[in-house]
């Protein structure tokens, strides 16, 4: 099986690249000590562990998304500006996730995921007390800088410590967490403004992300198969290059930024069209709206199934497919076919999200943390300027310019992915002795 869906049949990373941009300070082992996997100790805690830090990190992520109503009322503002209390967090997040993530090299994935964690829990605490747009943006932008330490970290944590057969599903359960905690956030919010108001429902999603800090805390297990180094500057730079030389790599990165562009773009600019005519939901109800985060929830949990009998490539496909529909179905003004429309976006999103982020890591057999950070980045500035640009669009043409985009970013993964089989077809073909 090829390691990843949209390009060449084997891993195209230069072995005399630089693993990391560190320099050891002790030569690494020639194999990997005790790795988990399913049924080994530790490795229940882990997932545990993960999935607490995956519901923080969105709930704190995407806290005010489902609250932009309510903040543009509040502070008076449109909806392009109160959706930069989304964007700012999220392009943020793009910009530092990878200095971060060198400096996880140095002190430890563990370390730098707790760190982030500490940083945007106390943060969240600030945020409901913004006392002005610009203030609760530029609160939101310091989350997002905090938070960048831990994806990152936590795919290069499994990858090192976990199984390579169970890495793909160790890494959807991660994304599942995400998926949760965006829901259980959005929903707490919709239903604690409706009650309280906007900055009430912050401060309960604050608790929330303290309590999952907590448990991770407790929960993550130590480090086996991590070496530390001193940072390097020169190393870090060329790891990058290596990783952006790489055609796989770069498809990739491109297919988690189009994915997370439409997602962006829907799920910010869905509580405005759904506190007007014709549907007039109340902020509660828009909230529980989010429920349909469950879906993505099995569908990133079940990405290794998916991957398994379709092959890489035939996963992204289904996930294009299925997000392509549920933006059709969204169109109509029935509440049943936008809340089917959700459903398949949403199935499809974290679906094609867990197989590009997996392959990610099993395609850079060096630097991984750098290749995850890498994705991550494109990740969050598709998710920042799909908040933005689907906000922009359904104030220009409504619902259907929001759709339009997302339609638009869904034709970009499908022309990637098949771009990729191409060049994987060519790759095979070349492979075969011409023949006499």
């Amino acid at each position: 099986m090829p390691p990843a869906d949209t390009g060449a049949s084997t891993v195209v990373v230069d072995a005399s690249a630089p693993s990391s941009p560190v320099i050891t300070s002790r030569a690494a082992a020639s194999a990997a000590t005790e790795r988990l996997e399913p049924g080994r100790p530790g490795y229940r805690k882990m997932s545990f562990a993960l999935f607490a830090a995956g519901v923080a990190a969105f709930a704190l992520l995407y806290s005010t998304q489902a609250l932009l109503p309510a903040i543009s009322a509040s502070y008076g503002v449109s909806a392009g500006q109160a959706s930069w209390t989304v964007s700012a967090a999220t392009g943020a997040l793009a910009l530092c996730v990878l200095p971060l993530s060198a400096l996880s090299e140095r002190f430890g994935r563990r370390q730098m995921m707790t760190a982030s964690l500490t940083v945007a829990v106390l943060v969240g605490m600030l945020v409901p007390f913004a006392p002005s747009i610009g203030w609760l943006i530029a609160l939101r932008a310091i989350q997002g800088a905090a938070l960048a330490g831990l994806p990152a970290s936590a795919m290069a944590y499994l990858a090192e410590e976990v199984r390579p057969k169970a890495l793909i599903a160790a890494i959807g359960l991660f994304v599942a967490g995400n998926s949760i905690g965006g829901m259980s956030g959005r929903i707490l919010t919709g239903w604690v403004a409706q009650a309280w108001g906007w900055r009430a429902a912050l401060a309960a999603v604050g608790l929330l992300a303290v309590a999952c800090a907590v448990a991770f805390h407790f929960l993550i297990p130590k480090a086996r198969n991590f070496t530390p180094g001193t940072l390097n500057p020169k190393a870090l730079a060329k790891t990058v290059a290596t990783h952006l030389g790489n055609p796989l790599l770069v498809r990739l990165y491109a297919i988690g930024a189009l994915f997370m562009t439409v997602f962006g773009a829907v799920y910010t600019v869905i509580g405005y069209r759904l506190v007007e005519e014709p549907f007039s939901l109340p902020q509660g109800v828009i909230g529980s709206i989010f429920l349909v985060y469950l879906v993505g929830t099995v569908s990133s949990a079940a990405a290794g199934r998916l991957v398994a009998r379709l092959g890489r490539r035939g996963a992204l496909y289904l996930a294009v497919s299925t997000t392509t529909a549920g933006l059709l179905l969204s169109l109509a003004d029935q509440l049943a076919s936008v809340l089917l429309g959700l459903v398949l976006i949403t199935a499809g999103f974290f679906a094609g999200h867990a197989v590009a982020s997996s392959s990610v890591s099993r395609t850079a057999t060096t630097g991984r943390a750098q290749a995850s950070a890498l994705y991550q980045s494109a990740y969050y500035l598709g998710s920042s300027a799909g908040g933005t640009l689907g906000a922009v669009a359904f104030h220009a043409g409504g619902w259907a310019a929001t759709v339009a985009l997302g339609l638009l970013a869904v034709l970009g993964v499908v022309s990637i992915t098949l771009y990729g089989t191409r060049v994987a077809r060519a790759e095979r073909r070349a492979l075969v002795p011409a023949t006499r």
